[in-house]
């Protein structure tokens, strides 16, 4: 009868170590995909902000529509991504051609002096802030699922549903990575 009581304590704790550590996997699970909703949100605000811009800087940049129709292109492809590695490279991509863009408006100083122009640059920069928000969101939400999985004992856990690492939103380019170096 003991042996039953302790078999049956045992199975009990089990189950509920199981039950446990399968809803906080889902947890992390379901924040990973709401911090991916959040970039993503912030990405289609920033891809639907580009037309305008580039409405804006094509009377004053003729000789630049190499660099605009690439801003272009980069903004489509990255509209059809899927994964977020290739989501990831791609906005990095456009990212560095907005910011050409920006530099290349240094040279026209009517364009400088546009207000919609000033009105969309600040919007951009807002939401650069507030996509570097939303990745570092993602990316800990992301942290702490793959902890989950790969730590034991939740990794056995793990392995019994299916529940698999995620994909870190990170900057690829190593010239981003690096810190600015400064001279007096």
């Amino acid at each position: 009868m003991t042996a039953t009581i302790i078999i049956l304590i045992v199975v009990s704790l089990l189950a509920i170590f199981i039950i446990a550590t399968y809803n906080k996997l889902i947890r992390l699970r379901n924040m990973v995909e709401e911090g991916w909703s959040g970039i993503d949100v912030q990405l289609k605000r920033r891809a639907n902000l580009i037309p305008n811009l580039l409405e804006t800087v094509k009377g004053y940049m003729g000789h630049e529509r190499e660099l605009l129709s690439k801003v272009t292109e980069l903004r489509t492809q990255s509209m059809k991504a899927r994964g977020v590695g290739e989501k990831a490279r791609l906005e990095g991509h456009l990212s560095r051609s907005l910011a050409n863009i920006f530099a290349v408006a240094e040279g026209y100083p009517d364009l400088k002096a546009n207000q919609n122009f000033s009105e969309l640059q600040t919007e951009l920069s807002d939401l650069e802030e507030q996509i570097q928000m939303a990745r570092r969101y993602y990316n800990g939400t992301v942290r702490n699922l793959n902890i989950q999985v790969e730590s034991f004992p939740s990794n056995i856990v793990a392995g019994i549903f299916n529940f698999t690492k995620a994909e870190f939103f990170e900057i690829e380019d190593p010239a981003e990575r690096a810190v600015p170096e400064v001279k007096f």
